[in-house]
């Protein structure tokens, strides 16, 4: 009987990590070995201030999921301590700052994941993850606009200037 309520149990788990997947923009699995509690803690912060979450689950559980969902190649990654991190909302911020952390801490490595649906190989992670933020974009993008802007205001002012001169020039004198 024990043995028939672990396996509903880790269905109904598999059928609700698989909604949940279904319903992310960003999986990202975290090779996390060696990683200090006060590590974890610092990055499951930054992770909750971004708008994700990290888990860890069971590889098989999280591989029948994937399964479940139609999705096979992140397969391979499942092996050894695997967390997720997970957002349903904004993808590039819990992504930098799984990126940032990773390059602070050796121990913690992407492996892998998913990008709104689509499977995604570390180099590609780490190429996005490099990506300015869209705040960063729109600063510059401001900034641009307002340095043009500048110049045309330089440009009119001096057109005025030479307009007058060449008007005081040929004015009548008043005797």
């Amino acid at each position: 009987m024990a043995n028939k309520e672990n396996i509903a149990k880790k269905e109904t788990e598999v059928k609700e990590l698989a909604e949940y997947l279904k319903s992310t923009n960003l999986v990202l699995l975290i090779d996390y070995r060696g990683t200090t509690v006060d590590e974890d803690t610092k990055v499951r912060k930054s992770l909750r201030e971004a708008n994700a979450t990290c888990k860890i689950t069971k590889n098989n559980i999280v591989k029948r999921a994937l399964d479940l969902n139609g999705e096979t190649g992140l397969d391979d990654l499942l092996e050894g301590p695997t967390a997720i991190v997970s957002s349903t909302e904004d993808y590039l911020s819990p992504l930098k700052v799984v990126y940032k952390f990773s390059k602070e801490h050796e121990n913690y490595k992407i492996k892998g994941g998913m990008i709104e649906g689509k499977v995604m190989s570390v180099d590609e992670i780490v190429t996005l993850a490099k990506l300015p933020s869209r705040e960063e974009l729109l600063s510059k993008l401001a900034g641009s606009l307002l340095q043009t802007i500048s110049k045309v205001a330089v440009a009119i002012d001096q057109v005025r200037i030479k307009k007058e001169s060449e008007e005081g020039a040929t004015a009548p004198a008043n005797a």
